[in-house]
């Protein structure tokens, strides 16, 4: 049983009652389930509001469910009498201090393509509240606002619905160590309903195995969201699984995967789009050379986690046979977790910088690499010239192979080409022995329990 719960959104919730005050129209989309639905009700509290879930019906029989709800929103007794024939009729009869939100928009443009003409009129010669477009299909959604649309220009704001960040995941789970959520955090990300499908009382390893080597929801989830957005899966399939294995630059997927230049380009441009799949450059790059030295990652932590260790293994999941699947996890899990706690360490630094607990203030932060040498996070103030190069390690270190880490990382700080800059240096790890020390030296040390 899934119960409610509401985390975090705090941002989300202000911005949309300020255009709610308004009177507005409002684009809300981004992935299924990452909690679209639950801020809009949280934030419809505030204010009259009638909610409507798009559904493949006929038209006829939205129109009868829209007037219901009319009707129990005005009890206007002629709507019982002469019920509305039309969308124009529904936006005539609609109170002006009303907030309207279709959830799922896409299913009905897709169904009635007039009804984005018929809301162009509505806010251009009539409308005075607000009007709530939101969607999971986010092509479709972003199609809706973009140049060539009727409501091309008329949107007053356009919000997209991010997963919740990983300060956010201990409010489903209490009693778990932070060891352990940052587990949770590399299986599900911060998607509101997935962490909710995961068991407290379990392991996150016991979870993994329950959800997806045991084909639970989340096991079949990620081939039914890619269905929902994309065709000819078996590409983006061959793709993903690619970058999962470490085939990161532009030429190694291509050899990889087999696909041409130009189609790559656009599977990858479409991946992008989603958010399943991000590039970075080295963070010093120059912009005109940032996609040719560019690398591609599963951004999303979820899709990682499936690509990693479901998705090459399921033909023996599927038949029952999941031993080698779990195996191979057991053996992994905590390998791949170095990737995620980069993540993780990159947006406490950020969230750092915001706080101004930081020696400056960073106006840009990613990864550098050249060649062989890799540094982790490197945060950069242009104007001011100032540098902070960290490694982020997945590990306990005693005072010794601290020390070691962070006299490479100088060394290789000395490659990047800011010279006459001031740099500082820094450490994220699971334990740290003798932090105060290194932080004494000024070094920035930070361990797990600093999170």
């Amino acid at each position: 049983m899934i119960t409610q719960k509401f985390v975090d959104r705090e941002e989300e919730l202000r911005i949309l009652r300020k255009a709610f005050r308004r009177g507005s129209l409002v684009i809300v989309y981004g992935r299924r389930r990452v909690g679209k639905t639950r801020l809009l009700i949280e934030v419809s509290k505030d204010f009259r509001t009638l909610y409507h879930l798009c559904k493949e019906e006929e038209i006829h029989e939205t129109l009868e469910t829209l007037n219901a709800k009319l009707f129990s929103l005005t009890n206007d007794i002629s709507l019982l009498k002469h019920p509305i024939k039309s969308f124009d009729e529904f936006f005539e009869r609609l109170p002006e201090d009303v907030v309207i939100i279709f959830d799922e928009f896409q299913i009905l443009a897709k169904n009635y393509p007039r009804i984005l003409g018929i809301i162009q009129e509505h806010l251009d010669f009539r409308g005075k509240g607000s009007i709530v477009l939101c969607g999971s299909s986010i092509s479709m959604m972003e199609d809706l606002i973009s140049y060539g649309s009727p409501l091309y220009g008329r949107r007053t704001l356009s919000l997209k619905v991010e997963p919740l960040k990983f300060h956010n995941i201990y409010e489903f789970f209490p009693g778990y160590s932070l060891e352990d959520l940052v587990k949770v955090y590399g299986m599900v990300d911060g998607i509101p309903e997935y962490l909710l499908r995961l068991d407290p009382s379990l392991s996150p390893e016991e979870n993994a195995k329950e959800e997806f080597f045991n084909r639970g929801f989340l096991y079949e989830e990620a081939e039914y969201l890619l269905r929902y957005e994309l065709r000819d899966l078996s590409t983006y399939n061959t793709i993903l699984e690619a970058i999962s294995y470490g085939y990161r630059s532009f030429n190694e997927l291509k050899n990889a995967t087999g696909l041409e230049s130009s189609k790559l380009t656009r599977y990858l441009s479409i991946l992008l789009n989603l958010g399943i799949v991000g590039r970075e450059a080295p963070v010093t790059e120059k912009p005109k050379r940032k996609f040719r030295n560019s690398r591609y990652y599963i951004s999303d932590n979820y899709f990682a986690f499936y690509y990693t260790f479901v998705h090459p293994f399921k033909e023996e999941i599927e038949i029952g046979l999941p031993d080698e699947a779990i195996g191979n996890f057991e053996r992994n899990f905590n390998r791949y977790l170095g990737w995620i706690f980069e993540k993780i360490a990159r947006q406490l630094l950020i969230e750092l910088n915001e706080a101004g607990e930081l020696p400056f203030r960073f106006t840009k932060i990613g990864r550098w690499w050249h060649k062989n040498e890799e540094i982790d996070i490197v945060a950069l103030n242009e104007r001011e010239k100032k540098a902070l190069f960290v490694e982020v390690k997945w590990r306990e270190l005693s005072e010794r192979d601290a020390k070691r880490i962070l006299e490479k990382l100088e060394r290789k700080a000395e490659l990047v080409e800011l010279k006459e800059w001031d740099k500082l240096y820094g450490l994220v790890a699971k334990k740290i022995e003798k932090k105060e020390t290194l932080r004494e030296r000024g070094y920035l040390a930070l361990e797990l329990d600093d999170f």
